[in-house]
């Protein structure tokens, strides 16, 4: 790139617009909006086709020294990158979502979204610990807003529990950043994903930065904001809260947890395939039972990254790389999911699943794109979500055997309550005149949903593109972890059976000499 500080750029472009934003009318502030969206999914294009596959593990990397132990500085791995292009890819579809739906202080609410991506984007780029901790946190102001101005009929309330709950985790993390930086005597990310802290102290350290990305992810029994959010968010506040947001947790765990506090992470292994069994099982068992569209995809969110948080405490490179797909497909499936719902929304203007019915009569092309996402929340092969679910579960199968078939019951469950809501909304008789009425999709939803369904397929034939860049980076991190991996039951089976083995292929030996 010549030098060139993209990421910067990346992160100037929608604050830029952001600001201007504020000052336009309607028409235009949407215009805007959607211009500096699309100009920043330019960028990553760009970022994407110039990221070197097999360099060195940071590029496009930027460095202005602040003051005193505090740096201005950039930079991206394989990991960041693909989730950095997921940001881009989805904030042009949120403001096509909100195009029409939102009409009241457009510009303060394009504003509020564009303020977002940059947020995200930093998150994902920073490479100094504070300044994360900047991105991570302020992040939690505009999607505040977005629900608390924006949201239905209860929002305020929804909006109080999404920020309290994601503010009191962060507050234990910032305590114990203050505490490795003046330990380790440096800010710089990288440095201290390879410093060795004392494992007495690492086990603190873990569960202050626990504490934040549990509640961001979100992993039960701390997910009860989700829901609440969720239904209580415009579409394109779903979109992009389930499609990014909570992937910042996952991020947390895969760049500070796991590399940082190895030791500590193997330690709270069995914690966390405890928490993540119990919520692939149990709000799949409450999707079930919703009545409301957006709860129950709310609840599967969860359920799915249950498998995320599986697949990274495995400790090796299938479970490492299963979860890295599975938040990318997830990102992809379930704010198609959500917008699937927000189209039928704006028409009748309920998410209540016994007020459709019979929609593949009279909006057949939406039915299509419906199912097309249905089964890659599934995990159909052939579809995004297939990929990731299967990697993370092999990981898992070589460290525990009972944790992989519960989760696997989990999948199953996952297939009956997405095809109970499908058959709901899509199939049966139309009992509804007015859901009957109903036009299929216009060309804004087309521009909106086409491109979702190629990404989902993409990566779903095509894995490699997205593993390929991401490939050093999860072997770099399963060699800082190998040294602490925990022993599950089927490592400590296989030992048992190689040391009954050897004993007794040492016996024959000895009857032989014996002889």
């Amino acid at each position: 790139m010549g030098g060139f500080p993209i990421l910067s750029v990346m992160l100037l472009v929608p604050l830029a617009a952001a600001v201007a934003c504020l000052f336009l009318e309607a028409k235009a502030a949407r215009n805007l909006a959607l211009i500096a969206t699309l100009v920043d999914l330019a960028l990553g294009i760009v970022l994407w086709l110039n990221f070197d596959v097999g360099g060195a593990q940071w590029q496009f990397t930027e460095r202005l020294e602040l003051f005193s132990g505090f740096s201005y500085a950039l930079g991206i791995d394989g990991i960041a990158l693909l989730l950095i292009e997921l940001s881009v890819f989805l904030m042009p579809i949120c403001i096509g979502a909100s195009w029409n739906s939102i009409d009241k202080r457009v510009g303060e609410y394009m504003g509020a979204f564009l303020l977002m991506e940059t947020l995200m984007i930093g998150v994902f780029a920073a490479q100094d610990i504070f300044l994360f901790y900047m991105f991570f946190e302020a992040g939690l102001i505009p999607m505040y807003l977005i629900i608390g101005i924006w949201g239905g009929q209860d929002r305020i309330y929804a909006a109080y529990k999404f920020f309290l709950y994601t503010l009191l985790g962060s507050v234990l993390m910032l305590v114990a950043m203050l505490y490795m930086v003046n330990v380790a005597g440096t800010t710089d990310v990288p440095t201290l994903m390879a410093y060795n802290f004392d494992p007495s102290v690492q086990t603190w350290l873990w569960l202050a930065f626990f504490a934040s990305f549990a509640v961001k992810m979100p992993m039960w029994p701390v997910h009860t904001w989700l829901p609440a959010a969720h239904v209580q968010a415009p579409t394109a506040g779903s979109v992009i809260l389930a499609g990014v947001l909570l992937k910042m947790g996952g991020y947390g765990f895969i760049r500070f947890s796991l590399p940082m506090f190895p030791e500590a992470s193997a330690g709270f292994a069995p914690l966390i395939w405890g928490l993540s069994m119990a919520a692939v099982v149990i709000t799949s068992l409450i999707a079930l039972v919703q009545h409301d569209m957006k709860k129950l995809i709310a609840y599967s969110s969860v359920a799915h990254m249950a498998i995320v948080t599986i697949g990274l405490f495995a400790f090796n490179q299938q479970g490492l790389e299963g979860s890295m797909m599975v938040m990318l497909s997830h990102g992809l499936v379930s704010g198609a999911l959500f917008l699937c719902v927000g189209i039928i929304y704006d028409r009748l203007h309920t998410r209540e699943i016994d007020r459709y019915g019979g929609l593949a009569i009279n909006m057949p092309r939406y039915a299509l794109f419906f199912l097309l996402f249905t089964m890659a929340s599934i995990g159909l092969p052939g579809t995004s979500g297939f990929v990731g679910e299967f990697l993370s579960l092999a990981g898992i199968y070589e460290v525990s055997t009972w944790t992989t078939l519960i989760c696997a019951t989990g999948i199953i469950l996952g297939a009956a309550y997405m095809l109970y809501l499908y058959r709901r909304v899509v199939f049966g008789e139309q009992k509804n005149a007015d859901a009957a009425a109903m036009a299929d999709l216009d060309v804004r939803e087309y521009l909106m949903v086409v491109p979702l369904a190629l990404a989902v397929l993409w990566m779903g034939i095509y894995p490699e593109s997205f593993i390929a860049p991401m490939r050093g980076d999860i072997a770099a991190l399963e060699a800082r972890l190998a040294s602490a991996a925990p022993e599950g039951d089927s490592k400590v089976a296989m030992g048992a059976a190689t040391s009954k083995d050897t004993s007794a292929h040492e016996d024959n030996a000895a009857h032989e000499g014996a002889h």
